[in-house]
């Protein structure tokens, strides 16, 4: 949408009814829509009379007309979509998806019920300002002849939890039938205001057994902006009984089994559910019931364009499969025949761990493979102070007893107090370990697992940084919101990873390309923001780099992890705890840590797990 009218309609100030009166009056006006009968938009309609409505109606229109080719109903759409307040788009998801997902998704679902389209039920359970009924409906009036009076009151039905929605709803298919000749008194629409996740459709039709088509664009809102109700809300659906949930996840459920026998949902949402912990009671809950469902994955590519999010379509059919159709989408291209999904049985999928979808088969042989990563090593996160700030710093300079930190005023520190660490998650570059490096006051003992000292033995050993520490104190309590529990006051927020371990490999957490891996053997070296796997011995440490830094355990993380913005995979233990890791002889094992020629590395590697990688599935990111 052009940013000059949606300028124009935030700097007015105006109430959701006077701006829908503004954007329903210039459509038909600029549209010639010759208005008689219909209630509602002439409700909506400002007059031709002198007025002060009227002034700022034209100076809209003369904003539209200049900036917008054709103000058609897709543009309308837009618009109503992108006067949303940002307020609500967090806490209820509202998105606009793009004309040709919908198009998409509601003839792949009619195809589904081609016999039967005369008297077909179509619903969206999150409908916004109702894009998808809008592609329904019209499909509907091409393909059946139904009048738009019929297809509102028969076979048309919406929810959406904001009042405005359900205004804009009716309001926009309103425009679409006077769009087509279709000017009726009074239009009897099934657009309901209400919670998906409370809301009973049997409450309201008594015959009701289920809609034939589900169609929609479930909710983008996280688990972290769910406000207190919406928490409570979603515990109420089995497929949200594990991790945080985000609100798209209930969706599933709520729409699967509002289906009719035989029905068909179709929805663009979030593709996280395949690997994440929030999406394992969903995944199970498809399993268990052999859910007919096909997926249209887009991976890294952006669909919406005011959004950051990885997408997928999924149709959902109420019918039992032993198996998922899968399609992965290179280039944001959408399947037309389901002969070009592969087809993936339940029986190799794993809900517990996450599905592998792309590629599937070789990923399933690289997981056979000796025994799983995460029971052969152990992998921790870098330290926790929440309050990196305060004691993480580089030293504007030294002397022979002292490093000086700069925090707002130069701040001498005790060298006896500070250890050496690094940030593991600028690994995901070649950078070296001195580029890395930084220091940490540590406020605990010597021991193998420290313990927090003394506020006496601190003040009397180490007066600077007890003097440094007792001005941050303020700022030290307000971790954790002020409720934090901590040893000390001066202590980190967190005991994680500051026992002495000798053989540590760091890397990071994400990274868009194979990423650096670093070795050593100070147990006195701490790290943060990153990760690490723990060893027995340098030799194992250095096989475990050389598996790690191959080209086959990248291919396994571009294809199993979760992705991230600009094309960042996340390396989270929950994402390589799969990967096979051989039981590889001794003479292996001398020939992978001595070999110095990446590629033959590879090579042995490839032939080791017999998988055949080609060029274009090894490709990295630029």
């Amino acid at each position: 949408m052009n940013p000059k009218v949606f300028k124009f309609l935030e700097s007015s100030a105006l109430p959701p009814k006077e701006v829908d009166k503004l954007i329903v009056s210039a459509f038909i006006e600029i549209n010639g829509l010759n208005l008689i009968n219909n209630q509602l938009l002439r409700n909506y309609s400002i007059s031709k009379r002198k007025s002060t409505k009227r002034e700022k109606l034209l100076q809209f229109i003369e904003i539209v007309q200049s900036e917008i080719e054709d103000f058609n109903i897709e543009k309308l759409i837009e618009l109503f979509e992108f006067v949303i307040s940002p307020s609500d788009r967090i806490v209820n998801g509202a998105i606009y998806t793009p004309s040709e997902i919908r198009e998409y998704i509601v003839a792949q679902t009619f195809r589904n019920q081609r016999n039967n389209l005369s008297e077909v039920t179509i619903a969206d359970i999150a409908c916004g300002c109702s894009g998808f009924l809008y592609n329904s409906a019209k499909e509907l009036r091409r393909i059946t002849g139904n009048t738009y009076q019929e297809i509102f009151q028969n076979q048309i039905f919406g929810l959406d939890i904001q009042e405005y929605s359900v205004t804009r709803s009716k309001l926009l298919l309103s425009l679409l039938a006077l769009s087509e000749g279709e000017d009726v008194e009074v239009f009897h629409f099934n657009i309901h205001q209400g919670d998906a996740l409370l809301f009973n459709w049997q409450e309201h039709y008594s015959d009701f057994d289920g809609f034939q088509i589900v169609v929609g664009n479930p909710p983008y809102v996280s688990a972290r902006n769910l406000d207190d109700n919406a928490k409570e809300n979603v515990k109420l659906w089995e497929v949200c009984t594990t991790g945080n949930p985000d609100l798209y996840i209930p969706f599933f459920q709520i729409g699967y089994e509002n289906l009719a026998e035989n029905g068909i949902l179709g929805f663009i949402t979030m593709n996280t559910f395949f690997k994440s912990l929030n999406g394992r009671a969903l995944r199970n809950y498809f399993e268990e019931r052999n859910a007919g469902i096909r997926i249209v994955d887009f991976g890294t590519n952006q669909i919406f364009k005011s959004k950051s999010t990885y997408t997928c379509i999924c149709f959902l059919e109420n019918s039992k499969r032993t198996y998922i159709e899968y399609y992965k989408s290179e280039h944001k291209e959408l399947p037309t025949n389901r002969n070009q999904y592969s087809r993936i049985n339940y029986r190799n999928l794993d809900a517990k761990n996450g599905w592998n979808l792309n590629d599937n088969e070789i990923i399933s042989r690289i997981e056979a493979v000796g025994k799983p990563f995460g029971e052969k090593y152990k992998t921790r996160h870098g330290i926790a102070t929440l309050k990196n700030d305060i004691y993480i710093f580089k030293p504007v300079e030294e002397d022979e007893n002292f490093y000086y930190l700069q925090n707002g005023i130069v701040h001498p520190i005790e060298k006896g107090i500070c250890k050496d660490i690094l940030n593991s998650n600028k690994l995901s570059r070649d950078i070296n370990f001195d580029e890395v490096k930084e220091k940490v006051l540590f406020p605990y003992d010597g021991e193998i697992k420290p313990k927090a000292l003394e506020e006496e033995i601190l003040k009397e050993q180490y007066p600077y940084a007890y003097k440094y520490l007792k001005k941050k104190k303020e700022d030290l309590a307000k971790r954790d919101k002020g409720k934090g529990k901590y040893e000390k006051w001066f202590a980190f927020g967190r005991t994680q990873s500051l026992e002495k371990v000798a053989n540590k490999l760091f890397f990071p957490k994400f990274s868009d390309r194979i990423p650096s891996y670093l070795i050593s053997n100070d147990d006195d070296l701490l790290f943060y923001n990153g990760q690490a796997i723990i060893g027995h011995s340098e030799e194992e440490m250095l096989l475990v780099k050389k598996i790690l830094e191959s080209r086959l355990f990248w291919y396994y993380i571009k294809t199993t992890s979760k992705p991230y913005s600009s094309a960042y995979y996340s390396l989270n233990g929950t994402y390589i705890k799969n990967f096979g890791i051989p039981e590889f002889t001794e003479d292996d094992i001398d020939f992978l840590i001595n070999e110095p020629n990446q590629n033959i590395i590879d090579a042995f590697l490839e032939d080791y797990y017999d998988v055949q990688l080609n060029e274009e599935l090894i490709t990295e990111p630029i």
